[in-house]
């Protein structure tokens, strides 16, 4: 019931916030009063890092794969703007620590600390104080080496531990708090299950307020031949009633205490007298047939031309939940669905449809992609923008004058396709360009669509992908 289409929407849309509003990580700053000592020490934390990320690059298990460089604490390092400027730097002589990455890297792998993290990458939070406590910060030919920086003190050498170990507790307080972003995740596609069963039950709270108000026409003073003996044609509406007794649907709606009369009468007076005062029920009431098949497109229509299309019921939604704006076209598509499945499963026995009621998720694999798509996307995100601006045109277009929505777009469409093998690109590829079309400027489809190709493009001829 929940689909890719509308999994896919919502992680973008959060990971744009998520983004946003997460605390920005950087490494330090030069000392502003910089002593002899603290120039040492300055350089000595920065080396640390360059080596940090070194070992990162030269442990690979597998082959074309590093999860220690894939960790998140090595991407943010090597995003941050003065880790660029030190690599460039050293991209033309080797960094003095260099020369102790292979055997700390033979050291490393051999130890139970890399073993526990190749069992659950996901702890990769931790991986990286480790090893600079256990391995980095004590090893004697790294003591050996520092001896010969200029202004060189014991003093400096724990001053630069001391910034590393800085760093970390940094980062631990603004790294990705993927734990609060999947909630969120959670909680607005559970938000869009419950609009599913609330567009469910309007018929119902809609026909119990006809029942009360004829119920009480026949209670006035004066009454008329038709107060006294209305048409029953709306009220005895057979896909209401099969609503009405649906195990699922009203388990859900005592479970979530959902009630449109006592939430929302107005709103239920006000599409009553739509639907009462339109062309669509004055043909329905005066049609002598009443069948299953009729009372479904009755309701049909009425969704689609009268409640769907309310100003006054689009802003109660609105209003109930910001996120339901962009959920509703695709829950409303399957709650006529589900009125099919209510004729087809009422009209003939040997109909295969068990439930009327569409799943969360039409299989387990749907269940997980959206908590995968959004935990890779994140993990990721420096190396996947990092192959945007690879593909960009530096000429026509500069890196930073991309609109962020778009870069968010981008990054999420190459997790998916580098992540998701079962995907065809182009399925992946068709999704997100409708998606930038939607929700960015008016250009960014075409312009999402081009440098997409180029970074497919880029990805095959390295052999980063294959499918």
């Amino acid at each position: 019931m929940i689909n890719r289409v509308l999994i896919r929407i919502k992680v973008v849309q959060l990971l744009y916030s998520y983004f946003l509003v997460q605390n920005n990580f950087s490494v330090q700053s030069p000392p502003s009063a910089p002593t002899k000592e603290k120039r040492f020490a300055y350089s000595l934390y920065l080396d640390y890092l360059y080596l940090m990320v070194s070992i990162a690059e030269s442990i690979n298990p597998r082959s074309r794969i590093s999860p220690l460089y894939e960790t998140r604490f090595i991407q943010r390092i090597i995003g941050d703007n003065i880790m660029k400027s030190l690599m460039s730097k050293y991209s033309g002589g080797r960094c003095p620590l260099e020369r102790c990455v292979d055997g700390l890297c033979e050291r490393i792998k051999e130890s139970a600390i890399y073993k526990n993290f190749l069992k659950d990458p996901k702890s990769d939070s931790k991986i990286w104080p480790e090893i600079f406590r256990h391995f980095i910060s004590i090893d004697p030919q790294i003591s050996a080496i520092a001896e010969r920086y200029d202004n060189y003190s014991l003093r400096g050498i724990d001053r630069a531990k001391e910034m590393v170990s800085s760093t970390f507790v940094d980062f631990a307080s603004s790294q990705d708090n993927i734990t609060d972003g999947l909630a969120d995740l959670n909680a607005s596609l559970s938000k869009a299950r419950e609009l599913y069963f609330r567009l469910l039950l309007l018929p119902i709270d809609i026909t119990y307020q006809r029942e009360v108000d004829l119920d009480e026409r026949r209670h006035r003073y004066l009454k008329s031949d038709e107060d006294m003996n209305p048409n029953p044609k709306f009220i005895d509406n057979e896909l209401v009633k099969l609503l009405n007794e649906d195990e699922e649907i009203k388990e859900f709606i005592q479970k979530n205490k959902l009630s449109w009369l006592e939430q929302n009468r107005d709103v239920i007076r006000h599409l009553l007298k739509k639907i009462i005062e339109s062309e669509l029920y004055k043909e329905y009431m005066a049609d002598p047939i009443s069948d299953l098949h009729e009372d479904c497109e009755f309701w049909k229509k009425a969704m689609r031309n009268i409640i769907l299309t309310d100003s006054e019921f689009l802003e109660t939604l609105e209003n109930m939940s910001v996120f339901w704006n962009d959920d509703l076209e695709i829950m409303s598509e399957f709650v006529l669905k589900t009125f099919r499945r209510f004729e087809e499963k009422a009209s003939d026995p040997a109909c295969k449809i068990k439930e009327a009621v569409l799943p969360m998720y039409k299989d387990s694999e749907d269940a997980k992609f959206g908590r995968e798509l959004f935990e890779v996307t994140v993990k990721k995100h420096s190396i996947y923008r990092g192959y945007i601006d690879e593909a960009l045109n530096t000429k026509h277009w500069e890196s930073d004058r991309l609109a962020y929505m778009d870069v968010v777009i981008m990054v999420t469409a190459i997790a998916e396709i580098l992540n998701f093998p079962k995907i065809p690109i182009q399925a992946s590829l068709n999704e997100y360009i409708e998606i930038a079309k939607s929700y960015s400027s008016s250009k960014s489809g075409s312009f999402v669509n081009g440098l997409l190709a180029c970074v497919i493009t880029n990805l095959k001829e390295s052999g980063k992908l294959r499918k």
